[in-house]
């Protein structure tokens, strides 16, 4: 009896807190903010608690974010898989699959960078959060101008390692790349979203084309960090985006492997100018 109540009061606790957190986001969208400028960049807002994700989403995209939403893990590697996303707020407590395992697959198959939200505060949470790959931890409730502030903090210590000269759309074989929306768009009208990785990987190959690249070069340009030993983050990112790209991922055409080490843009490009 004393462990049922014991329960019900920090139900009741959490749902307090979730109620004036929501209450705090929606009164802070009634506010402009000359801070907060126009964006290009897309949150993914996973949280099984819908009253926390819908509210952060309105707040995000008053100030001029994209933001995406997912109930639980499943539904964050779709939309992960289908979407151009730049940072991922995610939830620790979530029901099946929690957010520390979906954090790890983060860290281990894409560049994006994850800030965990929990309603624990130990250090040892932390800790492991941070061991698995999170950029940052927030504790809930927590201020949603704060998120924004820590995301573009955590935007400006990433590696910009790719040219700044390629801004200009690049045509190569049927697609057209454009490096300002992160996309790529196919003769025949279709549009398909990168991802922050995805699309400076694309630059690496759009500024070489025709020539190898070694695996080490594509990390250094496109992660910041040195290959370790059986590291395969770069041809996780290349079956990615060949997903995105190629007729058939089991013959490439465009992107192909050398077997000597690296991979090879096999296509010509050309600078798309606009008309004047």
């Amino acid at each position: 009896m004393r462990q049922t109540l014991l329960a019900t009061g920090k139900d009741q606790h959490k749902l307090g807190l979730r109620a004036c957190w929501s209450y705090l986001i929606v009164y802070l969208s009634t506010f402009g903010d000359h801070l907060m400028q126009n964006t290009n960049q897309t949150f993914l807002i996973v949280d099984d608690a819908r009253d926390i994700r819908e509210p952060l989403a309105v707040y995000l995209r008053k100030h001029g974010f994209e933001a995406n939403l997912a109930a639980d893990a499943s539904e964050a590697r779709k939309t992960i898989a289908g979407r151009g996303i730049d940072l991922i707020v995610l939830d620790i407590m979530m029901p099946g699959e929690d957010g520390l395992s979906l954090c790890r697959w983060v860290h281990e198959n894409t560049e994006i960078p994850v800030i965990l939200l929990t309603a624990m505060v130990t250090d040892v949470d932390r800790i492991v959060g941070l061991e698995l790959g999170a950029d940052d931890y927030m504790s809930k409730p927590f201020n949603p101008r704060e998120l924004v502030a820590r995301a573009r903090a955590i935007w400006r210590r990433m590696p910009q390692a790719v040219a700044q000269n390629a801004q200009l759309p690049r045509r190569f074989g049927p697609w057209t790349h454009d490096p300002e929306c992160q996309s790529v768009l196919h003769d025949n009208g279709h549009r398909v979203p990168l991802s922050s990785g995805e699309n400076k990987l694309l630059i690496c190959f759009l500024d070489r084309p025709r020539t190898t690249l070694s695996r080490t070069m594509l990390l250094a340009q496109t992660v910041g960090r040195q290959e370790k030993a059986y590291d395969r983050a770069i041809d996780n990112h290349i079956s990615r985006l060949r997903r995105k790209i190629e007729p058939n991922t089991d013959t490439p055409t465009l992107i192909v492997t050398d077997w000597g080490g690296g991979y090879q843009l096999k296509a010509d490009v050309i600078d798309v100018v606009p008309a004047s």
